[in-house]
């Protein structure tokens, strides 16, 4: 399956996978509120077979079969947690 990425203009390492190449027009409004404007960043031959750095493949395929877009969230560099007082 052909698809197209683009990255988010308000959240870094935010990508949104796409089925149709401007089938952004037809995402819900609150993905695209919080998204903000796409940015093409390539497109590509898509398999189950194929290796992508953070997310499974065969998951963006589901995804791109059943409701036209995959959101690739950024990664949690600094989990949440509470370190207590420290001196």
């Amino acid at each position: 399956m052909h698809c197209w990425i683009y990255k988010s203009s308000r959240k870094q390492e935010m990508y949104l996978y796409l089925a149709d190449q401007d089938g952004y027009d037809d995402l819900p409004e609150p993905l695209l509120q919080g998204f903000g404007k796409p940015s093409l960043v390539m497109n590509l031959e898509l398999g189950s077979d194929r290796k992508l750095a953070r997310v499974d493949a065969g998951q963006v395929l589901e995804a791109l079969r059943v409701q036209g877009y995959f959101l690739q969230m950024p990664p949690d560099l600094e989990p949440d947690m509470d370190y207590g007082d420290r001196p």
